[in-house]
């Protein structure tokens, strides 16, 4: 559910962007403000990067994003009628979208880009611009750039000082963004047995996070309920999901979260003990058993060796968990942090399998300490490019103990490719 410009100027609450909405909101004369631009028609796709899309878009993420609505005719700022914007298919969309990425700096990601068409036959694009934490984001035009921003209808640029204020933001948001997931991190942590077996712990933190209302125990269930699916859709059933190892059906409630608790209590389940939580803000955490896994009926690896399949199964299933937490709670950005907790005596090892499906070690690079990795990903892109990320992080995690290639992560190559 959505509350944008369009809502708030018709006094509704949060929903979904429609062609009723549009209407009822022109009907009204709504009048552009910082979060609402009206444009009669699109910019022309061939040559995009030179109009002023880019300085629109750049305006309204400096401005804390807003919608951009192509197809309404505008007097004195208030909207007076509607006119069909014209054909719109999904290179055209893709267009908008690679615009806002290459020719802004930083780039913006993430736009939402909706198509709306009336029983008359004016169809109408919304392009919804996220807020950002990266501002300013710049226009670069020849040997010139400036940092465009809203003030009430008009855009304008911004001032030395305003630039210098909003590098300022950006770099403490950094520093908080680094606070926080230490604390996620030294909470999901907290308590496990590492000095006898190899703990993963994953964090992710929404860069914008979700404030004012709490997740519901039927949201936390129906979130953990859709994570199994994708999650076993990202690695399969070649090795061993925390997921699989939580109540997934019961989470408890705990501070600003919900906690789904470890229900591997077993005698013979313990050595794959895993623990999950979603807080309301939307951040995920995942603490899982990876070292000490059973390698036959009766017997088990060393509590430093860990295969690359178990680091593979929790990457998939924080991601997962991840990209339906962000559905759920409209998250974008996500920082992630990774990382591996062995306090024993012995080196860490993570282990593969080779071309007969026996566990290999021969490439393994013994780890006195496994340095945490770190990650940013927008949890709205499309599930190509996600799921790609997925791999790409878990390679990063493989890679640190000698392992060059991920084993069950295998997203299908891009058209490009």
């Amino acid at each position: 559910m959505r509350f944008t410009a369009l809502h708030r100027a018709l006094g509704r609450g949060p929903g979904p962007l429609t062609d009723e909405l549009l209407d009822s909101a022109v009907a009204a004369g709504a009048t552009e403000s910082d979060d609402l631009d009206w444009k009669s028609e699109l910019p022309p796709q061939k040559g995009l990067p030179q109009t002023d899309f880019p300085k629109d878009v750049a305006a309204m993420a400096n401005s804390g994003g807003g919608l951009i609505v192509f197809g309404v005719h505008e007097s004195q700022k208030a909207a007076t009628g509607r006119t069909d914007v014209g054909d719109f298919d999904e290179g055209y969309e893709r267009s908008l979208r690679s615009a806002a990425i290459t020719a802004i700096t930083p780039p913006v990601f993430g736009l939402n880009v909706f198509r709306l068409g009336s029983t008359e036959g004016e169809h109408a694009v919304i392009v919804e611009v996220p807020a950002s934490v990266d501002g300013p984001h710049l226009i670069h035009r020849g040997d010139y750039f400036g940092a465009p921003v809203r003030n009430d209808a008009d855009t304008v640029w911004m001032k030395e000082r305003q630039i210098e204020a909003m590098y300022r933001a950006r770099f403490d948001e950094r520093r908080h963004a680094t606070e926080v997931l230490d604390t996620l991190y030294a909470e999901a942590a907290a308590g496990r047995d590492s000095e006898t077996r190899a703990w993963l712990v994953a964090v992710a933190h929404p860069r914008l996070p979700r404030v004012g209302s709490r997740l519901t125990r039927d949201d936390a269930r129906e979130i953990l309920a859709r994570t199994e699916s994708l999650a076993l859709f990202y690695a399969g059933r070649g090795g061993i999901h925390p997921l699989e190892s939580i109540d997934r059906h019961n989470p408890r409630p705990g501070l600003r979260r919900w906690v789904a608790v470890n229900s591997a209590t077993g005698e013979g389940s313990a050595w794959k003990e895993a623990w999950a939580s979603i807080h309301h803000d939307g951040s995920v955490t995942i603490a899982a058993a990876v070292g000490g896994h059973r390698m036959s009926s009766d017997g088990y690896f060393d509590g430093w060796q860990v295969q690359s399949a178990a680091i593979e199964c929790a990457v998939a299933d924080l991601m997962a968990l991840l990209r339906k937490t962000a559905e759920a709670t409209g998250g974008g950005e996500y920082d992630i942090r990774i990382g591996i907790d062995f306090t024993g005596d012995q080196p860490l090892t993570i282990s593969t399998i080779d071309n007969f499906g026996y566990h290999y070690d021969g490439a393994s690079v013994p780890l006195h300490r496994y340095t945490p990795v770190e990650f940013t990903v927008n949890a709205a892109e499309s599930d190509l490019d996600f799921y790609w990320h997925v791999h790409d992080l878990a390679q990063d995690c493989v890679n640190q103990g000698g392992i060059s290639n991920v084993q069950m992560i295998q997203p299908p190559l891009r058209e490009n490719s």
